[in-house]
């Protein structure tokens, strides 16, 4: 899966189930037009309440063939305690030069869980410094070329964001519950002995779905995903907007 040089839309998540949680109607939407999409995993969720990082490498490689990823990568960050420093932005340097995506997704620029606000930065200043060409990175003993997205988003996941845009994801929701619910340890299990969390609960669920009509509903979507951007989104034709 990720023998793939360069695909359309890179997804960073601070943990394997966010991008699933609140983008993953999305990617599959544009896997469905042919685009080629790929996950990156900052860390491998060790300090969840539920499970391990050996169940949840087994879940992640679940949900991406659900998902019908061509690219998944985990950069093995330290989970809670993670920097945005200059030796982890590199890390993501070389993952963005090394696939050179149009579009990147990132966590939620402000959430309940303290590392998805300081993934979303720590993505943003990597893309940026990714286009620099004094910043010298290296693949398989190659010196990597330069590469700055067209644009970065950041999907929105616990807390409530105003979205700037949102993406119709009607056709997918029954796929994107079955991504989710590829985290067996993560969310409802009615035979699971392990501890309760906020997101453990059946309910949890109807919260998803009802963010997904809280967002489609003002477009006239039955559901959709909401993404921000720090920068004004532009079109080259109004009859693109709905």
């Amino acid at each position: 899966m990720n023998t793939v040089k360069q695909i359309d839309i890179l997804a960073f998540a601070a943990h394997p189930d966010d991008v699933e949680l609140s983008a993953s109607g999305t990617l599959m939407k544009h896997i469905s037009m042919g685009m080629t999409v790929g996950i990156v995993d900052l860390t491998k969720g060790e300090l969840g309440t539920r499970g391990d990082e050996i169940t949840r490498k087994s879940e992640a490689a679940n949900a991406s063939t659900i998902l019908g990823l061509h690219v998944r990568e985990n950069l093995g960050l330290e989970d809670g305690f993670f920097e945005n420093n200059s030796a982890n932005k590199l890390k993501i340097i070389e993952v963005i030069r090394k696939y050179q995506p149009r579009i990147i997704l990132a966590n939620a620029i402000e959430d309940r869980h303290p590392d998805h606000g300081r993934a979303a930065k720590l993505v943003a200043d990597a893309a940026f410094l990714s286009g620099l060409p004094k910043i010298i990175t290296n693949h398989n003993d190659e010196q990597q070329k330069p590469h700055r997205p067209q644009a970065l988003f950041h999907y929105i996941q616990d807390y409530y964001h105003k979205p700037d845009f949102v993406v119709d994801v009607t056709a997918f929701v029954e796929r994107k519950i079955d991504a989710i619910k590829a985290y067996k340890t993560q969310f409802f299990d009615p035979d699971s002995t392990e501890p309760k969390t906020p997101i453990s609960g059946e309910d949890f669920f109807e919260f998803i779905t009802g963010r997904m009509m809280q967002f489609g509903r003002p477009s006239g979507f039955k559901y959709a995903e909401g993404f921000t951007s720090s920068r004004t989104v532009g079109v080259n034709n109004l009859m693109d907007l709905s």
